[in-house]
């Protein structure tokens, strides 16, 4: 996770610190880019708080970092899980234009529960963020939690509107409550709802889905490779 440990949001579900951050720490790219090469990964997920205080919502910081990851870890196959940036398609293009091998952000949950889950985040900006990204040609992701009080007709319904933004790859997992201060489980979703979804996305043309109680944005994340390699290969 890059840019600080404060979160400019309030997220219901979420057990990241609120607060005003400090500015984005300029060695934080190499610091991370030096990390992965010691690691010798063969995928990484990085995500960020998001940094609302800042105009381009931490654009710059990001490309930084994925420059800086690519130049030390060329065979590593890189995604980053983003803010909305507020809606500023210019925000996003920064990152973008760095070439992530993914471009993620998360839906988290349907639209009648949207503004009770991500407070100061919408349903219609983060599509249109992912719509922007696919209309640029990234492989794009996104993922939901379940349980949340959702009805099933209801994740189909965001599961659609998610292939209509053109995401291709998309998690299902089971949302746990981090605290008694968050959103409480309103319900603990089957293993078996979990594989139905499963296959209801992929006949709606998912290219990939992850789908089950234990399932996070980053889970299994490198049997997403294939996709990412033809990519690669034009």
């Amino acid at each position: 996770m890059i840019l600080g440990g404060l979160c400019t949001r309030s997220c219901k579900f979420c057990d990241v610190p609120t607060g005003k951050p400090l500015p984005p720490d300029p060695d934080e790219p190499g610091r991370v880019a030096t990390m992965l090469a010691e690691l010798d990964l063969a995928h990484a997920v990085i995500t960020c708080v998001t940094r609302d205080d800042l105009d381009d919502g931490g654009a710059a910081h990001w490309a930084a970092t994925i420059h800086a990851v690519k130049a030390r870890c060329p065979d590593l196959v890189l995604e980053a899980l983003v803010s909305d940036f507020k809606g500023d398609t210019n925000a996003a293009d920064v990152v973008l234009d760095a070439s992530p091998d993914i471009f993620a952000h998360n839906l988290e949950t349907v639209p009648r529960l949207a503004r009770q889950v991500r407070v100061q985040a919408s349903i219609e900006r983060s599509l249109a963020i992912l719509s922007h990204a696919r209309r640029r040609g990234a492989l794009t992701k996104s993922g939901l939690m379940l349980g949340l009080g959702e009805s099933l007709d209801e994740i189909r319904a965001t599961m659609r509107d998610l292939r209509d933004a053109g995401v291709e790859i998309l998690t299902l997992g089971q949302y746990l409550r981090p605290s008694r201060q968050h959103l409480a489980v309103e319900r603990y979703v089957t293993p078996a709802e979990f594989d139905q979804l499963k296959q209801e996305g992929l006949a709606m043309g998912f290219r990939h889905i992850e789908s089950g109680p234990l399932v996070r944005s980053s889970y299994h994340a490198s049997n997403q490779h294939a996709l990412v390699a033809r990519r690669r290969m034009g």
